[in-house]
């Protein structure tokens, strides 16, 4: 076992730099390199791709990784090519000739990796495809999204369960940094996992003090914090138009700041993200569209300016925080009507199934589709638009969409950038009967036609009209042009690009009184929403107690010792120094002057500080938070240590 160790430690010396895994890390890649399925239960932060990326590369084959996000999926890719990796995506933003070719590329063995969105494996031809493919192992990134009792439910992430019939042999590894144990069930049963292995990592962060602050003054304690607490930071807000108020905010009071939410176009918000990543901004205040597959170490702040719906989401995005093991903090400010909020968005998420059945009269209406038709109908899907129209509240109108999603009836992609699609309206044979007299139009069929495969079929295909121009020698603008005329004509059905959702029908159109909601399937998703509704609530309350302790109980974990860093077990430490344990030769307090003493020589990380002592840690480290908050040492940018000036 030892020479297979040393095998996977020399490939991650040769990609990663790294000189030895983390905790858990060689028991999931011994795992699945021996056959078992794996779940593996970690952190954010913790080296979750190296789960996969070790072991598939020690073998021979591919790699099919299942992804949520094209953008996740893009960042993975050219990180890997980097390295000198092969490695490939398919995903919507690809004409079918690009997508052939990398599936081709699989096939032949020339992809170490091949990342896939959920949605791809519903396809037939997909699996048929993949069949065909020496994979060495299946991951599934997020894999959380595949339980229909999680907080982040996907239905896509069923079709995951579809690959099993074509790669029966292949060993799968499930991958989620939030799972409750019965979350951690529904992972494996819709994975239909055979002999299995469940690897846990605690859930503890040591290296993050956790803190709630209550305060009706959110932005002038936002200010306190981000002034206290030197280095990069994370601020998240609930709706997009406070990303841009509070980053002005900021702004206006000397703090480098950024907005990021998913609303913005793609070129603006890579160049917002750049410029965080390369420390030109200090302070990235978004929406949660930020932060999956951020790798940014050094993040010494995450605060949240409102209460969050689930300890799994807090939980997730407070730990972008320290990854690079210096101390840092996780701040949510809950104001005194964040509670009546929360309750209204919770009743907002849940409409009562006769108003989900309207919404879904309403939807056709609005997409002009009668009974009976609409099957595998896919266009860009503006729901402001249709809220408005509709005179509906929108986050009602999507909650409802989003409850006939979870019930098959169709799919809401999140707001990406989505490219052009066609789909021909006449058959080939009735295409050369018409005649255009335009002698452009003629030429840009031509093209298309040279170009791409399956524009007769049953639905719309993506295209690059950045293609188009090349081959037809027109600008991309004239392009567009032409094919909104063919639109006009109806020789084709044209879906111009975007950044707006995809709405894809499954079904036809259905009577009002033939659709089904699962009553019982509604109930229990109500119910652990509100379990996790009032879980988060009581984190955020004074008598939780230790702020890490509960969150690793929510996650399953047994008697969980407290941290001694959190502003809860800094308090209490406060209160037993106040009451005479702290006095001189007491427990409590006889650190404070030798951590004075070593930082007047400089400054030091916590784990040197904690070396100089013989001495339980968690006193030492309790001993330099209380030290932190009493304003005497401060936590610098690198998250060292040091005596405050």
């Amino acid at each position: 076992m030892e020479e297979r160790h040393e095998k996977y430690r020399q490939i991650l010396r040769k990609y990663w730099g790294y000189p030895d895994f983390r905790p858990n890390q060689l028991e999931v890649i011994d795992s699945v390199t021996s056959g078992w399925d794996t779940l593996a239960l970690m952190p954010t932060g913790a080296g979750k791709s190296l789960l996969y990326q070790v072991p598939a590369l020690a073998r021979e084959g591919v790699c099919i990784v299942v992804s949520p996000l094209i953008a996740l999926m893009k960042d993975q890719v050219d990180r890997l090519r980097s390295l000198g990796i092969a490695a490939a995506a398919v995903h919507s933003g690809l004409t079918p000739r690009q997508i052939d070719l990398t599936l081709d590329n699989a096939s032949w063995g020339d992809l170490k990796f091949l990342y896939v969105a959920p949605e791809r494996l519903a396809s037939p031809v997909f699996r048929e495809r993949a069949a065909r493919m020496p994979v060495n192992l299946v991951a599934v990134d997020e894999v959380h999204c595949i339980s229909q009792w999680g907080y982040d439910f996907r239905p896509s992430y069923l079709n995951i369960g579809l690959l099993r019939d074509v790669l029966p042999e292949v060993s799968f590894l499930g991958l989620t940094a939030s799972a409750t144990p019965a979350v951690a069930a529904d992972i494996m049963h819709h994975l239909r996992m055979r002999e299995s292995r469940v690897v846990r990592s605690s859930f503890a962060r040591p290296n993050i003090s956790y803190a709630v602050r209550r305060t009706d003054d959110k932005e002038g304690q936002l200010l306190r914090v981000l002034r206290n607490v030197a280095g990069t930071a994370i601020v998240y807000v609930r709706y997009r138009e406070q990303t841009e108020k509070v980053a002005t905010l900021l702004t206006e009071n000397g703090i480098a700041a950024e907005a990021y939410h998913a609303g913005m176009d793609m070129q603006r918000r890579a160049a917002a993200q750049e410029r965080w990543l390369k420390d030109a901004t200090r302070v990235m205040v978004c929406t949660n569209a930020f932060g999956m597959g951020i790798d940014k170490p050094d993040v010494r702040v995450v605060v949240h300016y409102e209460m969050c719906d689930s300890p799994e989401s807090y939980y997730q995005e407070s730990g972008r925080a320290g990854r690079d093991g210096g101390r840092s903090f996780a701040v949510l400010l809950a104001g005194s009507d964040d509670r009546g909020r929360a309750a209204r968005m919770f009743a907002s998420e849940f409409p009562p199934l006769q108003t989900v059945k309207r919404y879904y009269e309403a939807l056709f209406d609005y997409l002009q589709i009668g009974i009976g038709d609409g099957k595998y109908h896919t266009t860009g899907f503006d729901i402001f638009d249709f809220a408005s129209r509709n005179r509906m509240h929108q986050s009602t109108a999507y909650n409802a969409l989003k409850i006939l999603q979870q019930n098959g009836y169709l799919t809401l992609s999140p707001v990406a950038d989505n490219p052009p699609r066609i789909q021909f309206l006449v058959s080939r044979d009735d295409l050369y009967k018409i005649r255009i007299d335009r002698e452009e139009l003629d030429h840009i069929l031509r093209t298309i036609l040279r170009l791409y495969e399956g524009v007769f079929g049953d639905r719309l295909i993506p295209i690059d009209e950045g293609e188009i121009a090349y081959s037809s020698g027109y600008t991309p603008e004239r392009v567009h042009e032409l094919l909104k005329k063919l639109w006009r004509l109806r020789v084709i059905r044209y879906v111009p690009g975007s950044r707006s959702p995809v709405l894809f029908l499954g079904e036809e159109r259905l009577p009002v009184q033939d659709v089904y909601i699962s009553p019982e399937s509604y109930r229990i998703r109500k119910e652990m929403a509100a379990r996790r509704l009032k879980a988060i609530d009581e984190y955020a309350s004074d008598g939780c107690g230790c702020r890490q302790a509960y969150l690793r109980r929510y996650f399953g974990e047994t008697d969980p010792e407290e941290c001694g860093v959190c502003d809860v077990c800094i308090a209490r430490k406060k209160s037993s120094a106040a009451h005479g344990a702290g006095s001189p030769g007491g427990a409590e307090g006889r650190f404070s002057g030798p951590i004075l003493e070593a930082l007047a020589g400089g400054r030091k990380s916590v784990k040197e500080i904690v070396s100089l002592f013989a001495a339980d840690q968690a006193e030492v480290v309790g001993e330099i938070d209380l030290l932190l908050a009493e304003g005497k040492i401060s936590c610098g940018r690198d998250g060292k240590l040091g005596i405050k000036e």
